[in-house]
Formats: C-alpha cells, structure tokens, sequence
C-alpha cells in the first residue's frame, strides 16, 4: 500500500508526482548559500551585501530575504561546519584520508570551491573569524577527534585537517597547474596516505 497521501490538500498527486514548490525552493536555498559562502570564501563580511549574494545565486534580494530573514540570520547558517562535517567525516576512519582528500578535491573541481576551506578566511572577518573559528573547531576538529582511537586524538585531528587545508589552499587558492592536472584518483592515491597517517594510530 502507497504511504503517498492524494487528499486534494496534499502537493503530491495521484499520479505521484512531486511537489514541483517544495523542490524548487530547496534548490533555490541551496543556490543562496553556494553564493554566500562564495562570496564569504574571497570578501570581509562587512563589504557582503544581500544584493551581491542574491545576485551571484541569480535570484532577486527580496527572495534571499523570504528564506533567511537577514544578512545576520543568512551568514550564521554560511558560518555553520555542521552540514559539511557531516559530508567531509562520511567514512569508516580507516579510509576516512582517502575519502576527506576526494570530498576536498572533488569540491573544487565541480564546485570551484569546498566549505570547509572558507576557514582559512576567517582572519578577515573580525569578530565572525572568531565565530568560525569557534565553530570549525567543534563542529569538525571535535568531531573528527571524537572517532580516533589511540593517543592523542585531538592532536592528531588537527595534524589531520591541516594536512587537508593545505591540499585545498594548494588546489583552489594558489591553483597549482601540476596539481590541477591530475586525475582525482592520482590526488587520492598519492595524497591519501598522508592525511591517513594522522588519523591511524
């Protein structure tokens, strides 16, 4: 039996077509963000207007304010790691170097750039570096720390993550050609293994 509801009230039909509205809005929300943390990754805060970050998303400011409220509400869910950690630690930990090499590099490559990067921004933001520092630091380096076995956990974590961000300022800050050049794989391959040997005890 179908769990589909096809009361007249229901935006899904008897046809099981989806909800053409609902879906819409997740991609438009989606696109909002890609274009703040965009914007956040290369401008301080300050200089980001709602109108720069409705514009790159290609929608108008008044629907960057239907979603979000206000460049306040807008920037505190771009500062938030929680929804890339989740993505970046995805991995049993005894493949997660390989698995956080190909998330990092693979992001750069399809999306020009990767979230959890934008920490390396942080220094030009003032008193919102301090919020992204505070929230990289629980929401990944915690997170992370808290699924090592052995010594040392958090140490290892932020070797780790180090490890990682230079790769990504590597790839998609300096733009290395030879690094750029490679096939994802080759990265992971050769890349992997060092990340890895901070996480493996």
């Amino acid at each position: 039996m179908s769990a589909v509801n096809t009361t007249p009230g229901n935006p899904a039909t008897a046809g099981g077509s989806p909800a053409p509205a609902r879906r819409d809005a997740e991609a438009t929300k989606a696109a909002i963000l890609r274009a703040a943390r965009h914007l956040l990754a290369r401008h301080a805060h300050a200089d980001i207007t709602l109108k720069a970050v409705a514009e790159r998303a290609g929608v108008s400011p008044p629907l960057v304010l239907k979603y979000f409220g206000n460049k306040d509400a807008l920037f505190a869910r771009v500062m938030s790691f929680e929804e890339d950690a989740a993505a970046l630690l995805d991995a049993p930990v005894e493949d997660l170097g390989r698995h956080m090499v190909r998330h990092v590099v693979v992001g750069q490559r399809e999306r020009g750039a990767d979230p959890v990067l934008r920490i390396a921004f942080a220094p030009l933001h003032g008193d919102h570096g301090d919020v992204l520092r505070a929230n990289f630091r629980t929401q990944v380096t915690e997170r992370l720390a808290a699924r090592l076995g052995g010594p040392d956990p958090r140490q290892r974590a932020e070797l780790a993550l180090a490890t990682l961000l230079g790769l990504g300022v590597m790839f998609g800050i300096a733009r290395g050609e030879a690094l750029r050049a490679m096939p994802v794989e080759d990265i992971v391959d050769r890349y992997g293994p060092t990340v890895q040997a901070q996480l493996t005890p």
